[in-house]
């Protein structure tokens, strides 16, 4: 039976993106603004690639978390708009290489750019798009946030060489997927938010309380991605279900089941992991071999604990709207799993 507080949670999870959006739309408006004349190249194949991706959707979580950070403490220094632009620009450098290293076909419910400019140019477009988001940091003038994004960058690198050296690692343990998920996509979130935080004025605290939701709210994020591609629908998610599983990865949902599993269950997983023609029918048999020992479940239940923890670090901060809203939408990006 669902808690009295757990539904009000769920409830107020539900409008909480809506909330985000409204709260910070005046001030994406530059953001978006800056992200398109930011992506502008005299040579031809750069912008158009670039806006290719920019513009094919996603709700710019990680450049309205920068936001959102800065509006907590009212005192934005404008760096904001920078920084914002900043942040995306290096989530969608990431994701163009992610696609040629996992040789991805969709990205957000398209074709993936490197099936129709290619794997050299996608790289190298996803170069451009790193220069320019330092670019738009050095513009600031401020060298501390500069350190905390290019250090982002360097720890997100690290990572994606840790993950290719774990694909279908079937000694991969959970504090390797740990490690993975808080390099690969945790340290970009709490990157964003603590560099809004410092173009809002926030003091030390301040900026520890949000650089903390970001981590945590990072890490339930990717939790509940990786259960959704064995819980979710194609195109729904803009790739194929179970491209995790075809490419190797080691995520939590596999590394539980493994663990668990006999060995007439680890010889059918592991018959289809990393291979690229794995069929839908291998991963719904791997999908209720998932949920006969709740791997998904737990690692659900994982990804609810780091809300609880993106929560706690955000009640030093004075109450104000933004706050709520920030507490809020940790607990929407949780019930898409469900």
């Amino acid at each position: 039976m669902v808690s009295a507080v757990a539904a009000a949670n769920e409830t107020a999870a539900l409008g909480a993106l809506d909330r985000l959006l409204a709260a910070t739309h005046d001030e994406m408006d530059k953001v978006n603004a800056l992200i398109l004349k930011r992506a502008e190249s005299h040579v031809e194949m750069v912008p158009q690639l670039a806006r290719y991706l920019i513009e094919a959707g996603g709700k710019r979580l990680r450049p309205m978390l920068t936001v959102a950070a800065a509006m907590v403490f009212g005192e934005a220094t404008g760096a904001q708009t920078n920084y914002a632009a900043a942040v995306e620009f290096m989530h969608n450098a990431t994701l163009l290489h992610d696609d040629v290293v996992d040789e991805s076909d969709l990205r957000r419910g398209r074709p993936a750019a490197r099936i129709i400019w290619g794997n050299q140019a996608s790289v190298l477009v996803g170069d451009y798009l790193l220069g320019q988001a330092f670019l738009m940091m050095v513009e600031t003038g401020e060298l501390d946030a500069l350190g905390v994004l290019a250090k982002a960058a360097t720890v997100i690198a690290e990572g994606e060489v840790f993950q290719l050296s774990k694909a279908g690692d079937l000694a991969a343990t959970p504090a390797d997927y740990n490690q993975v998920i808080h390099a690969k996509t945790a340290t970009l979130f709490q990157a964003a938010a603590e560099v809004g935080a410092m173009a809002g004025g926030a003091d030390d605290a301040g900026r520890t309380a949000l650089r903390d939701y970001g981590l945590e709210l990072g890490l339930a994020f990717q939790l509940v991605d990786d259960v959704l591609d064995y819980r979710g629908e194609s195109g729904a998610m803009g790739k194929n279900t179970g491209d995790d599983l075809r490419e190797g990865k080691m995520t939590l949902p596999v590394i539980l089941t493994l663990a668990d599993a006999n060995p007439a269950e680890r010889e059918i997983i592991t018959a289809s992991l990393g291979k690229v023609d794995a069929t839908d029918a291998a991963l719904s048999q791997i999908v209720a071999i998932m949920n006969r020992h709740n791997a998904l479940g737990r690692t659900v239940e994982e990804a609810h604990e780091h809300v609880r923890r993106a929560r706690a670090a955000l009640a030093p901060l004075p109450e104000s709207e933004m706050k709520t809203i920030l507490s809020d939408i940790a607990e929407f990006y949780v019930s898409r799993a469900y």
